[in-house]
């Protein structure tokens, strides 16, 4: 069994996600043919070298240079048990702000969808603040109707969440799983439950109807989901929790976009 193998192994074993066992396979199969030396022989320098090339060669965020890193330090520590990588810096994250969208944007967006599956997806992207992937594991036995809540089961880390159930979503999944009988996955096409790409699809159609000029993803929707509560008054503590943030921290960025105190301060400008 090669190093490769050994890795994936590695990765299952230990249950990480899909997506996050694609990404650390790729970043050390691009490592590996980067720097074209045997594994034993790779040093520090060489691991160095080659994030200074993702970032300066490839245009790669610092975000990806760390996802790089994280793959890297996996590899070597739990695969091939070497510590090369212990000491490596890792690159400061950029600290852009998250891009938010007007609750009357969201409602354009929502509004401008004629297809009942697509509206309902778009509402549940915002009015649960789910990542894509979680929208697309969702199943009908996760949504609880007596709590108004849904269980979240494939969130980032495989961990499990419970997020609400808003008053106008659960009247229209109810009508919605009466109506189309889904059996398991609670959206599915033809070939079963839907792509990420089927998601982003039905968002950038409804966003280009609702003639949305800002950059907006299926993502913005969590983003604007999050902002909102914040300038409604909820708790960041319990944003964190509906989000499922690890850390208070990553939830803290949203203090930074939410307009519930700044638009009310007034300009020195205003009084000249």
């Amino acid at each position: 069994m090669d190093e490769l193998e050994r890795l994936k192994v590695e990765l299952d074993y230990r249950g990480f996600s899909n997506k996050t066992k694609k990404s650390y396979t790729f970043f050390v199969q691009d490592f590996l043919k980067y720097i074209k030396k045997e594994p034993s022989k790779i040093n520090k320098d060489d691991i160095k070298n080659y994030i200074s090339h993702l970032i300066t060669k490839k245009g790669y965020t610092n975000i990806t240079a760390n996802l790089a890193i994280s793959s890297l330090k996996f590899f070597f520590s739990k695969v091939l048990e070497k510590n090369i990588c212990d000491k490596i810096e890792r690159p400061k994250r950029e600290k852009n702000l998250p891009s938010v969208l007007s609750k009357e944007e969201v409602k354009r967006i929502i509004d401008s969808s004629n297809n009942i599956k697509h509206k309902l997806v778009l509402k549940c992207l915002y009015g649960m603040g789910l990542r894509i992937s979680e929208l697309i594991d969702l199943k009908v036995n996760d949504l609880e109707f007596d709590r108004n809540m849904a269980k979240i089961s494939s969130g980032k880390g495989n961990k499990q969440r419970y997020v609400m159930l808003s008053g106008i979503l659960k009247s229209d999944l109810m009508k919605y799983i009466e109506l189309q009988k889904p059996e398991k996955y609670l959206f599915s096409g033809r070939k079963g439950k839907y792509s990420v790409k089927s998601i982003q699809k039905i968002f950038e159609n409804a966003a280009k109807k609702a003639k949305i000029k800002k950059k907006a993803s299926c993502h913005t929707l969590r983003h604007s989901f999050a902002t909102h509560l914040l300038e409604n008054g909820t708790d960041i503590r319990y944003i964190q929790k509906l989000l499922g943030h690890s850390r208070l921290q990553t939830t803290q960025i949203y203090t930074h976009v939410a307009d519930s105190k700044l638009k009310n301060i007034k300009s020195p400008l205003d009084d000249l």
